[in-house]
């Protein structure tokens, strides 16, 4: 018989937010009447803009004319995509020959590790979005969970303690290290001078960073970098993997890119890129064009518009939350909140409650959805993701529940 995939059987558990989706379902079927809202999941909930789904619209009525049909496009994304990619975010800072397109950011996280096999030590934030681990088990490059931590991997305590900002001694030398900024689940955006420790700890000790900047849209602080490529140095240790889904609600549109420098190089001198380049031309084949003329259309001016106006509407979302959570009901019971203005997430802490217990009282007494923080890695324990993703209506409700619930 064949033989099963050893990574599959390393996982410790199902993956988080089927379990979040899971106990709301149990709610559901208990209170079929209640109705549930929603803060957890990261998912966009507004409509897509005129501009950008109009494109979209164009695009695909196309299709339906000889003169506007097309098939296959290039595996590493439409050419004009990749250059404006460049043009916009990335500005004298990556070319469209390292830009490639894809089918969003979480694909491209779990592609990834085929670029380094299973012997390349791992180094994660903890907490941290559970695929930069989960991917590297099932590969083979972390092993079986004891208790709460992965054998082969490096953990990153990013906590209060700390500015939410590691300690990078503790890295092996030669790693991939995972690391996201604005960071899912804590919001913390990371500021010039830390990245620069960052890129010059992975210089200095042959590290490359995976760089995950899918809420960089978010970032409303002008003095903080929006991609890892504005600090010098890090287009020899670092690739950058980023996304639509959050800057412009392309969650089920599915688009992405990532930038692969041609200057970052393996041990051995060869070229990262070009094996980049082969895995996006033999595992995948190509995005959606139709999602790429939406691409194309969020990048000109008046595309830009709409997503910051669409981006702010979230961010609107979470100064309500946040005025909320800092109720005295929250306050007298010791719940500190930790949220910048950079981020579509709160990270709210529940002292002497377990992640798990306070999801279920807050589900259980306010019919709210919110994220486990022990999900994303064992710092998270007693802690609560709130997504600022929501409809204001739904937003405002949920508020209205949350300043009533007895901690």
């Amino acid at each position: 018989m064949v033989e099963r995939n050893a990574g599959f059987a390393n996982l410790s558990s199902g993956y988080l937010f089927p379990e979040v989706a899971k106990r709301r379902k149990a709610y559901q079927a208990k209170h079929p009447d209640a109705k549930i809202i929603s803060l957890g999941i990261g998912n966009t909930t507004e409509p897509l803009t005129p501009h950008i789904s109009g494109a979209m619209v164009d695009y695909a009525r196309a299709l339906g004319k000889k003169t506007g049909y097309s098939g296959y496009g290039d595996e590493q994304g439409n050419a004009v995509l990749r250059q404006k990619i460049a043009d916009v975010l990335y500005p004298k800072m990556a070319s469209a020959e390292e830009i490639f397109i894809s089918d969003g950011a979480k694909c491209d996280i779990a592609r990834i590790q085929t670029l380094f096999g299973r012997k390349t030590p791992i180094a994660v934030q903890d907490p941290a979005y559970p695929v930069y681990v989960d991917g590297s088990v099932i590969v083979g490059a972390a092993g079986k969970a004891n208790k709460d931590k992965y054998k082969g991997v490096t953990y990153l305590p990013c906590t209060a303690e700390n500015g939410f900002f590691p300690n990078l001694e503790v890295i092996k030398p030669n790693s991939l290290i995972y690391f996201c900024s604005p960071n899912n689940p804590t919001g913390a955006a990371s500021t010039k001078s830390q990245l620069k420790k960052l890129v010059d700890y992975a210089l200095k000790n042959g590290c490359i960073i995976i760089y995950d900047a899918a809420y960089y849209a978010f970032i409303r602080d002008d003095k903080l970098p929006k991609t890892i490529f504005e600090i010098s140095g890090a287009r020899k240790c670092a690739i950058e993997i980023n996304s639509f889904s959050k800057l412009a609600g392309f969650t089920g549109v599915r688009l992405g890119w990532s930038v692969v420098p041609s200057t970052l190089r393996y041990a051995d001198g060869s070229s990262v890129r070009d094996d980049w380049n082969r895995v996006m031309t033999t595992l995948f084949n190509g995005a959606s064009n139709i999602a790429q003329a939406g691409g194309l259309a969020a990048l000109d001016l008046e595309g830009m518009k709409e997503t910051r106006g669409l981006v702010d509407y979230y961010l609107d979302n979470a100064k309500l939350m946040k005025e909320t959570l800092e109720r005295d009901n929250f306050k007298n019971a010791g719940v500190k909140v930790y949220y910048t203005g950079d981020s579509p997430y709160l990270w709210v802490h529940f002292p002497g409650w377990s992640s798990w217990d306070i999801f279920d009282k807050i589900l259980d007494e306010c019919r709210v959805v919110t994220t486990p923080g022990s999900g994303f890695g064992p710092a998270g324990e007693s802690y609560l993701r709130f997504s600022c993703f929501g409809h204001r209506e739904d937003v405002r409700e949920a508020c209205k529940r949350l300043a009533l619930l007895k901690i």
